[in-house]
């Protein structure tokens, strides 16, 4: 690793200017501080956070709607743990569960498959949240539900994609960025092949990186190099994992299952066909059809960041109730909710003063 920072430098001195990279997943924000990967690259290199949290841009909407789903007594919720605690307008998951509704937290779709097969009585949902890394598995289990017959098994589908967000992101002109580093567990899925409009149409460098010290470290140098050079290309270091037409059978089950259609980002706003809706095959399984509720257009709390900081506007220690009104033990912006959250990454690690 020391030669690769040794070459990090010398790039840098080549290109002779500062580098703006943005690392648009969680898990590597999270990565980066664990290994304290800032600390260790020259002063011209930044790096932005993106909007790589699938909890983090799950819409204030949803999230409302889910909780209004759930306080229907014939109705079992169930969700991923980090997202209980993601606050609505008013209101959390959490808070409708201590309100009485039955809201159950499961590690896969297919343990909320399971209960409904043990609960024909109940209609039971999953909050099918999450990017194309868990997007397969949500589809796999619909295919499950109608191969066993298990009428009662619904999603509240609000899954995003990335290649689109990443349009939108650099179509809106907002923040400067030089080369993105990609997501590793996303582009298993999905490969490199539907981020090359970032080279073909921006001249944006891009890499696919792993996650320890090394991947990432190895990963920021191609793109590095790729400024120097002059070149534009979508690069994979996570060659262990990451192919570039990704994983064919993860993609078609997508396909059969689901379709594009236009979703709301938190603190982003909506960004076209960045969202998956069930074919019309399979939305019996969509459980708005079920259950109707109407949900009051909830805003943004005041004074929160977070939609700045998903777009790289901001660092989150820049926010005026990072650390003081908003922690992890008391969040009031989603990005403070998941431990893949910006915030809660630079809270974690206390970068109060880091402006890269």
């Amino acid at each position: 690793m020391k030669a690769i920072i040794e070459k990090i430098g010398e790039v840098m001195q080549a290109i002779g200017r500062p580098v703006r990279l943005m690392e648009v997943c969680g898990t590597h924000t999270v990565a980066i501080f664990r290994h304290g990967i800032r600390s260790l690259l020259p002063g011209p290199v930044s790096l932005l956070s993106g909007p790589g949290c699938p909890v983090c841009v799950t819409s204030i909407p949803d999230v409302d709607t889910a909780i209004a789903i759930s306080l229907n007594e014939d109705v079992i919720l169930t969700t991923f743990g980090d997202m209980v605690r993601v606050p609505g307008d008013r209101k959390s998951l959490l808070d409708a569960k201590a309100e009485g509704a039955d809201i159950r937290i499961v590690y896969s779709p297919l343990d909320a498959l399971k209960l409904a097969g043990e609960n024909p009585q109940k209609k039971v949902v999953f909050f099918a949240t999450g990017f194309e890394t868990t997007s397969p598995s949500v589809a796999g289990t619909i295919a499950e539900a109608d191969r066993c017959s298990v009428p009662n098994f619904y999603i509240y589908p609000v899954h995003k994609t990335v290649p689109p967000a990443l349009k939108a992101l650099v179509d809106s002109g907002e923040v400067r960025v030089d080369g993105f580093i990609l997501p590793g567990h996303v582009s298993a899925v999905i490969g490199s092949r539907p981020y090359e409009f970032l080279a073909a149409q921006y001249g944006t460098p891009s890499v696919i990186t792993g996650f320890d010290a090394a991947d990432i470290l190895t990963g920021i140098l191609m793109i590095l190099q790729q400024i120097s050079a002059g070149r534009s290309e979508v690069e994979i270091q996570y060659t262990k994992v990451v192919r570039p037409e990704g994983n064919p059978r993860a993609v078609a089950m997508l396909a059969r299952l689901f379709e594009p259609e236009d979703a709301e980002w938190r603190g982003i706003g909506v960004i076209p066909g960045s969202g998956l809706r069930l074919r019309p095959e399979y939305g019996r399984r969509d459980i708005r059809d079920v259950v109707k509720v109407a949900v009051p257009r909830g805003s943004e709390p005041k004074a929160c960041s977070c939609g700045e900081v998903l777009k790289g506007m901001k660092m989150p220690h820049e926010c005026a109730l990072f650390g003081k009104v908003c922690t992890p033990e008391k969040p009031v912006g989603a990005c403070m909710v998941s431990t893949e959250g910006s915030c809660s990454a630079y809270y974690k690690y206390r970068a109060f003063s880091d402006g890269k």
